[in-house]
């Protein structure tokens, strides 16, 4: 997906940090033999022809949320913007909580934000589970090295010794045995000799450093698990931390960028990289590692524990429930990809956390929506109308735009009957102050239609409004020379009753009541009980032409999309957003 805006994109740290490393030639020569590998696999190769190389790592345990989406397009476009290719990774070097389901998912979400990571040319589509044996080697060279060794201690030893932020940690007894031991032990963890948690291989850095993370860190575990991708070929597993910079090599990424969680783990990061390329293991120039302030949004948890806890105790419809902040549940709610490319442009990329407001995200989502839907007439609240002195069989025909800013997209005939539904607001026995719509004695117009005046209207047994009356000016249509002869102050809008179509509604609203529910003792105790309301509404008859996925403006009262469980005997609308924000304060 190509930038679309007009304008430069705005630029921030890393585009900064690109423009120089490319200005000072740092990436000229580097080798891409066509697909990932060490130093040896790319020695011979072409000059890669990419400038730069990014990448998106997302772990299949879980659906994507708005949190990746801020990656993948952060990633996809500096790779687009500066000539050079992004890959879709998966690390799954976790297999206890990973899956295919998970997989197809994330390509879904990738492919639906408008990315692309294959083509005639290349194919950037990884497994970090790929290069499992290419793991191992580099842990091999690194025991070789004596920077790595076989920790026989329990867990909870291991967690005692490595001290706190002020005390520093404890040498392993096993920290000094000898190359020959560590390899054959290391041998024997990859032969399944060992039940899981017996022994892990851990680097050999330094067990004083002020950064812990650097005290001796676990590269390699025991885990007797089948993997969703590797099948029960290993039954040890490279930690993230240390996996993860060596796929970046292997896959020749240029700049590695992640949020701020990770920055305590990027002298790690080089510590891995640097030896093995003094191993001759990778080749310079390295990934360098960046990392950006990750996304926070009002009224919205994007934890993937809480996640999954609303998802499988059932307070949520499943992943792609609307009020979800996950892509699938965008989707389904009718969240534009091109929105989210708008609100990533203008909450920009920094160092610096903070909080965005919701209402940020949704203006990006309306302003989209605005120019991209078109618009349809529905009554959410229907109440019936009677127009007395309308001809009992007449048909009128009223010519209403597609879209009133874009004449290029047409228009359509709505059909004008004797009976009528507008909407129950659009009435009131006993107006109160500058209540412009319908009430005895007044008259308004029909919107795209005639002046109307209200003669009486019908109650039922409970006193109830059941049904308006009134008579039309005939000679005051919209369009006709004869429409400003009466001056209204008040425009409604309508449908036949005879030529309608019942439809359900779901307005969705906002998951979460406070502007932070992570800050609540249990965020469920926060849920937004009125978050999903449904009713029947009635539409004009076009909208029976529509089809799942299709987008429109219900005039007066927002966005909605057809839903994937609408059949054609009942079409389901989804509230994407309402026409301006409802929640200020």
């Amino acid at each position: 997906m190509k930038n679309d805006n007009a304008t430069p994109p705005p630029t921030n740290f890393i585009r900064n940090i690109i423009e120089k490393n490319l200005a000072d030639n740092l990436y000229q020569h580097k080798k891409w033999s066509g697909k990932p590998g060490p130093e040896i696999e790319h020695a011979k190769a072409p000059e890669d022809t990419a400038r730069i190389r990014t990448r998106f790592p997302p772990e299949p345990n879980g659906y994507l949320h708005f949190g990746h989406a801020k990656s993948i397009i952060l990633n996809f476009n500096l790779a687009e913007d500066y000539q050079g290719r992004c890959h879709l990774r998966f690390d799954d070097t976790n297999p206890e909580k990973e899956s295919e389901e998970y997989v197809n998912s994330i390509i879904d979400s990738v492919r639906w934000l408008g990315y692309e990571f294959q083509d005639e040319k290349e194919n950037n589509l990884y497994f970090a589970s790929d290069y499992f044996d290419y793991m191992y080697e580099a842990a091999v060279v690194l025991i070789k090295a004596d920077l790595a060794y076989v920790d026989k201690q329990t867990p909870e030893e291991i967690r005692l010794n490595r001290g706190t932020l002020t005390e520093p940690g404890k040498d392993s007894p096993f920290r000094n045995q000898s190359v020959e031991d560590n390899l054959t032990l290391f041998e024997a963890m990859k032969q399944g000799k060992y039940a899981d948690g017996e022994m892990v291989l851990r680097a050999k850095i330094n067990m004083a450093s002020p950064n812990i993370n650097l005290r001796d860190p676990a590269i390699y575990r025991i885990r007797h698990v089948t993997h969703h991708n590797s099948g029960d070929k290993w039954c040890i597993y490279p930690m993230y931390t240390f996996a993860h910079p060596i796929e970046d090599a292997l896959e020749k990424i240029t700049h590695s960028i992640c949020t701020l969680e990770f920055e305590d783990q990027r002298p790690f990061y080089d510590w891995v990289l640097k030896k093995l390329a003094d191993a001759g293991f990778l080749a310079k120039p390295l990934p360098k590692q960046h990392e950006f302030s990750r996304l926070n949004l009002t009224h919205v948890v994007l934890s993937k524990r809480k996640l999954i806890q609303l998802v499988d105790e059932g307070h949520v419809h499943g992943w792609d429930d609307p009020r979800m902040p996950t892509l699938v549940g965008a989707k389904r709610r009718g969240y534009p990809p091109s929105g989210f490319k708008l609100f990533m442009d203008r909450i920009g990329v920094s160092k610096a956390d903070s909080v965005i407001d919701y209402q940020v995200f949704e203006d990006a989502m309306r302003e989209v929506l605005n120019h991209e839907c078109d618009r349809r007439i529905a009554v959410l609240n229907p109440l019936k109308l009677v127009i007395h002195n309308f001809p009992e069989n007449h048909i009128e025909l009223c010519e209403v735009p597609n879209h009133p800013q874009d004449s290029e997209r047409g228009s359509r005939q709505v059909k004008l009957t004797k009976e009528l539904w507008i909407e129950k607001e659009d009435f009131e026995v006993n107006p109160p102050p500058k209540f412009f719509r319908l009430f005895p004695g007044n008259q308004v117009r029909l919107r795209y239609g005639f002046v109307i005046e209200c003669t009486g209207y019908e109650t039922d047994d409970q006193g109830k409004v059941i049904k308006v009356l009134c008579d039309y000016l005939p000679d005051t249509k919209s369009g006709t020379p004869g429409s400003d002869a009466v001056k209204v102050k008040g425009n409604i809008h309508w449908v036949s009753a005879q030529f309608s179509t019942s439809v359900v509604i779901r307005n969705y609203d906002r998951l979460f009541h406070s502007d932070n529910p992570n800050d609540a003792e249990n965020f469920l105790d926060d849920i937004n009980q009125n978050s999903i309301q449904m009713s029947e509404a009635v539409c004009e008859e076009h909208i029976t032409q529509a089809s799942i996925g299709d987008q429109f403006q219900f005039e007066r009262h927002g966005y909605y999309i057809v839903d994937p469980e609408s059949s054609t005997e009942q079409m389901i609308f989804n509230r994407t957003a309402t026409l301006r924000d409802i929640w200020q304060k």
